[in-house]
């Protein structure tokens, strides 16, 4: 019972911390609100996102994998967030771009319903019970794939960062969000029964964030003072990842 109690109160604080990581790019898209325009904005990493969320939610249902509401919540609320955001993406973009929007999110609910399709097809309720969680394994994997894909995208950037000695396009806030959420669903998959495919990703993106830190701790000094916060803006991408 105290674990169970532990593990509520951590996840809780996760979807929190989660939730914040939804909701940083409001900025960006009242940039494109004010300017009727999308400028260089790219809608991939909110794309990814919504894919990310939906094998999320999918991985945390209850006869997939019991007691995981948390990751359901935090996940269906995401998904929500996201669709606005390329909603209004959509509805500013030029004819080109809701082509390309229009494209990506046809393919991934087409490769969203093939997993599903294929977890509750391929694996049938009685083999289910000989080799329990096997629809959570293989859901698991897949969904460790994209979180740790991910959680490793702002990597990219550290060549950047090294070759300029600047983290102009490293934004801090984005940073420790990251760190935080990659320790905290890091907290709740070791609390009680462990659920090893949100402590691989999470783990993962923990030190991953951890790097970031180190990174911009060193080549803080070194950043020019005079950026420009309009250019700042249209590098920041969300990171697609929550547990």
């Amino acid at each position: 019972m105290v674990h169970l109690d532990a593990r509520f109160v951590v996840g809780v604080v996760g979807n929190i911390i989660s939730g914040g990581l939804f909701l940083s790019p409001i900025p960006t898209f009242i940039q494109i609100w004010r300017k009727k325009d999308v400028e260089a904005f790219d809608p991939k990493p909110y794309l990814a996102t919504v894919l990310n969320c939906l094998l999320w939610c999918y991985y945390g249902l209850p006869f997939i994998n019991p007691n995981s509401i948390l990751v359901v919540t935090i996940n269906g609320i995401g998904l929500l967030i996201e669709l606005i955001y390329l909603g209004i993406f959509f509805y500013y973009t030029s004819a080109k771009g809701r082509k390309r929007v229009a494209t990506y999110f046809v393919c991934e609910l087409v490769f969203f319903g093939a997993v599903v399709a294929a977890t509750m097809l391929a694996i049938p309720e009685h083999k289910m019970k000989m080799n329990r969680h096997l629809r959570a394994v293989v859901i698991g994997i897949i969904c460790d794939f994209f979180n740790v894909l991910m959680y490793s995208s702002p990597l990219f950037i550290l060549r950047d960062v090294f070759k300029t000695k600047s983290v102009q396009y490293m934004p801090f806030s984005l940073s420790v969000a990251n760190f935080l959420n990659g320790c905290c669903w890091t907290s709740y998959a070791l609390i009680g029964k462990v659920d090893y495919f949100i402590l691989v990703s999470n783990s993962l993106g923990a030190i991953a964030g951890a790097i970031q830190l180190i990174v911009y701790a060193i080549y803080y000094k070194s950043t020019p003072k005079n950026e420009d916060p309009a250019d700042k803006a249209t590098n920041e991408v969300q990171l697609a990842t929550i547990v």
